[in-house]
């Protein structure tokens, strides 16, 4: 996920996510005004728990943002906020349970009745469909619906942007061109799934994957209905599958949601559907944002990525109780792309690491509560393998965080660049604190002569800017700025679309590295196959370590967030499948 995962949801993208974008904050103090203390359930009564718990239905939902998603397109989105929003109108066989905290990460049942029936030593996953599973236009969901959504993935010359574990796992040959370029009547010529009938469904795997009902689970497995797919249009005005259905949107601007009249609570275990509307409007400016979250005119933010360091300040004096304080599944991180000198030569890599201001950098994303704390590795505290700061190869957090001016000059001299060079950072231009990372960065590089040029870029485009390996080169952007959270809780989803070669694409590339290595390759290779739980918390911990010797990236922190919730809103609790966000998809507002 761009900016994106704990069970994903990325990036980006990111992030994804890769990431990629990420996580929340929230409305007013009871939603009419900010002095109105009635609904606010005290400091981190949301967190990996329920808050303000309620089966009304009714009302509109407010949610306001400053990043669009990089597409609504399920087979195309990969911010983890998109993903989470995506449940109001797109449905799975299974998905993620609706459950505070940890419990959240667990698969449910969605359009299947059941979890899949593994059969052949897992290479075969069977399900069967709901009844009274509609669109919302009436007719039913059947299993070419859901299999024709999946074939999309094949889809990237048109429809980039998105996870393609689907496709690296059902057809790791690529042999199948996509249901665009597919000569069969049907247009339903992959192999690897089969629908005997509409209610059942058949995926053949080439062979087994630990993690497959985790990718069946991310929106990239929504069905899509063939008369309604208009390509690369789609994520205009997607057709529902769930309880609410577009009724406008306009990039940039705003989206708004109503009730899909179609939709039956009979057939969905997972929605509520409480509230009768939802809207989205997009800020230009966080603050502006903040601050009519604070006065009551919105419920919450749906990027998620909490308060800007003003909103911050003036929630945390007078709202605490509004607030929460989650850890998410996001790492913050700095990555240095080897195809941009002298970026190829690791010692000029190191350089960069030993010679940061880790504790500036901790301040600029917010200091401990609000930032996190100090990064020292890549695999975040809530994938399996995780070490947290106990794995700290280039001593930052044993050194406080201080620059290791000693080790970066040395570093320096190692690469042949003894009196620095120059280079430049890419940063969103619609992130305040990314860009004060940014700052941060270059404060303390220019004192080992490593000089920085700043290039905010439009952070709606990622995919096609720092996701476009030429662009990269051609722009000289030696350091990416960039997040990171699982899309499913395993290295599988958090670190494959970052570090496996065969990852790299030309367009929504997440590997801004450019990592190539056969080691690392052959662990995820081992990693996919492996069943036993403790083998692959051990290759996930030799992973992270292959890319932490590599120094491709300098993590900035283990991220947390201050985020805002409302007084209006119901059901409101954080979840790690999606890395410590509020859950979207049941909330409801007084």
């Amino acid at each position: 996920m761009t900016t994106q995962r704990t069970r994903g949801r990325r990036a980006q993208v990111a992030a994804s996510a890769v990431v990629v974008a990420a996580l929340l904050s929230t409305a007013a103090c009871g939603g009419g005004g900010g002095d109105d203390k009635s609904g606010a359930a005290g400091f981190n009564a949301g967190n990996n728990k329920v808050a303000n718990a309620s089966t009304k239905k009714g009302g509109t939902l407010k949610f306001a943002g400053v990043q669009d998603a990089d597409s609504w397109d399920p087979t195309r989105g990969y911010y983890g906020f998109a993903w989470n929003f995506m449940r109001y109108y797109s449905r799975q066989l299974v998905t993620s349970a609706t459950e505070p905290g940890a419990k959240g990460t667990e698969l449910v049942p969605d359009l299947a009745t059941s979890k899949a029936k593994v059969a052949d030593g897992g290479k075969t996953y069977t399900y069967t469909l709901r009844d009274g599973i509609t669109w919302e236009d009436g007719k039913p969901i059947t299993s070419k619906d859901i299999k024709y959504g999946i074939e999309r993935v094949w889809a990237q010359d048109v429809l980039s942007g998105g996870p393609v574990y689907l496709k690296d796992t059902l057809d790791p040959k690529g042999e199948y061109k996509g249901p665009y370029k597919d000569k069969s009547k049907d247009k339903l010529g992959l192999k690897a799934i089969e629908t005997p009938d509409d209610k059942t469904i058949v995926f053949k795997l080439p062979s087994p994957n630990s993690d497959f009902e985790e990718m069946l689970a991310l929106t990239s497995a929504s069905p899509v209905r063939q008369d309604k797919d208009t390509k690369s249009k789609y994520g205009l005005k997607p057709f529902s599958s769930g309880p609410y259905k577009f009724q406008s949107y306009t990039p940039n601007k705003s989206l708004v949601l109503v009730r899909n009249e179609n939709w039956k609570q009979s057939s969905d275990p997972v929605r509520k559907a409480y509230p009768d509307k939802i809207t989205l409007n997009l800020f230009t400016n966080a603050d502006d944002m903040d601050n009519r979250l604070i006065s009551g005119d919105y419920d919450l933010d749906i990027n998620q990525t909490g308060l800007s360091p003003q909103g911050r300040t003036k929630a945390l004096k007078q709202h605490k109780d509004n607030l929460d304080n989650p850890v998410s599944g996001y790492i913050r991180y700095a990555v240095f792309p080897q195809t941009v000198k002298p970026f190829d030569n690791i010692e000029c890599r190191k350089a960069v690491i030993y010679g940061a201001d880790h504790k500036s950098l901790q301040t600029a994303r917010g200091g401990p509560l609000a930032g996190g704390d100090i990064g020292t590795n890549m695999l975040p505290p809530t994938v399996p393998g995780s070490e947290g700061q106990k794995y700290d190869p280039y001593g930052t957090a044993k050194n406080d965080g201080k620059p290791n001016t000693a080790e970066a000059k040395k570093a320096l001299k190692a690469c042949g660049k003894p009196n620095g060079f120059k280079t430049t950072i890419a940063v969103r231009n619609n992130k305040p604190v990314e860009v004060a990372t940014a700052e941060s960065l270059q404060a303390s590089l220019k004192k080992i002569g490593i000089d920085v040029d700043i290039d905010q870029y439009d952070g709606s485009q990622t995919t096609g800017i720092i996701g476009n390996p030429d662009v990269v080169k051609k722009k000289n952007y030696g350091i990416i700025i960039m997040g990171w959270g699982p899309d499913f809780p395993s290295v599988q989803g958090y670190g494959q679309p970052l570090w496996d070669s065969k990852y790299i694409l030309s367009n929504g590339n997440n590997n801004y590295a450019m990592i190539k290595d056969k080691a690392i390759d052959a662990n995820f290779d081992k990693f996919v196959t492996e069943l036993d739980e403790a083998k692959k918390e051990q290759l996930a911990k030799d992973i992270n370590h292959q890319v932490m010797e590599g120094g491709y990236y300098l993590p900035f922190v283990f991220e947390k967030f201050i985020n805002w919730r409302s007084g209006r809103l119901t059901n409101v609790y954080t979840t790690d499948s999606y890395s410590g966000m509020y859950d979207f998809v049941n909330l409801g507002v007084k």
